[in-house]
């Protein structure tokens, strides 16, 4: 008897171990990807503060080439010409021009807007993904998450007021950009379990890579300010780092805990505004991202539901 009390001892404390050894993966999983939402937000104002000395596609080509370097280290080709070889090249092509152009547009928006402006509309990203699941993927969503994609859209309008004749015309590109991304990711979801991550890693920046490269002469201006040239090699670092703390993150939690931190980056976004642009959010900017955070938080929540009982 006193064996059985004993086993039965050893085994709850064996569980409660367990149990914390998990909670703490948790959060250090969360802290990782708030870290990586860190770098991204850094990412995005230095884009816009190199913005003020060169032409955004020059921006983006430091950008695309960053990565490429990045990717071809991290997966060196040399050693496995296979990772070229997809056995869906269209798909591949068409995602990475998304990708492109997605990039584009946000970069050319963050010269004339705010940092909390563009973060709050790209914000919608998950509400097209949800519409566009349907004819894409034949996953169709049901009246509760509809109800949650017209109301972060409701706020998305909050945050662009085009009632009041004050709209920038850049809000148009940055919500271009969030409707581009949203096709990259369902076009990045119809790619897995035909390609490796290795693969489609490569096709997503060398595709942009090529194109600025092509590009950039038109619109070139060398730097010369040592201030620019390191802003150049850090937005590098940013992204390369950013994707790095991302992918640990995932080993230590689900993607299902972490994807409500995603929304952890307007605050970054709005901090480095304030310290490096002296730009203070406006009402109306942090009433629309709070009803748009709402309900993507509440739309996560219904896929969850809906995928526990699948």
């Amino acid at each position: 008897m006193d064996q059985a009390a004993g086993h039965s001892g050893i085994a709850t404390g064996a569980s409660r171990e367990a149990t914390a050894a998990a909670a703490r993966a948790r959060l250090k999983g969360i802290g990782l990807m708030c870290g990586a939402l860190a770098c991204f937000a850094c990412l995005d104002a230095l884009a816009k503060w190199l913005g003020t000395s060169m032409d955004p596609m020059q921006v983006v080509w430091t950008r695309y080439c960053s990565a490429l370097v990045m990717v071809l280290i991290i997966f060196n080709p040399l050693r496995n010409p296979a990772v070229f070889v997809s056995r869906r090249p269209w798909i591949q092509a068409i995602r990475s021009a998304l990708l492109f152009g997605s990039t584009a547009f946000n970069f050319i928006a963050l010269q004339y807007l705010q940092l909390d402006q563009t973060v709050s509309i790209m914000f919608a990203t998950p509400f097209i993904v949800a519409i566009l699941s349907g004819p894409f993927l034949g996953e169709w969503i049901g009246p509760r998450r509809w109800a949650a994609v017209i109301v972060g859209f409701l706020g998305v309008l909050v945050v662009t007021q085009p009632w009041a004749g004050t709209m920038h015309w850049a809000m148009l590109l940055t919500f271009a950009g969030a409707s581009v991304y949203a096709i990259y990711n369902l076009l990045t979801r119809m790619l897995a379990g035909h390609d490796s991550a290795a693969t489609t890693s490569i096709y997503s920046v060398a595709f942009g890579a090529v194109v600025a490269t092509i590009l950039v002469p038109m619109v070139w201006t060398t730097p010369t300010s040592p201030g620019v040239i390191l802003g150049m090699v850090a937005i590098g670092a940013f992204g390369a780092f950013g994707h790095w703390l991302l992918i640990v993150a995932h080993s230590y939690a689900s993607a299902g805990i972490l994807a409500p931190f995603i929304y952890t980056q307007i605050v970054w976004m709005t901090a480095l505004g304030w310290l490096i642009f002296a730009q203070v959010p406006a009402a109306n900017t942090l009433a629309g991202a709070a009803i748009v955070i709402a309900s993507g938080l509440y739309l996560l929540y219904r896929e969850r539901v809906v995928a526990s009982q699948g």
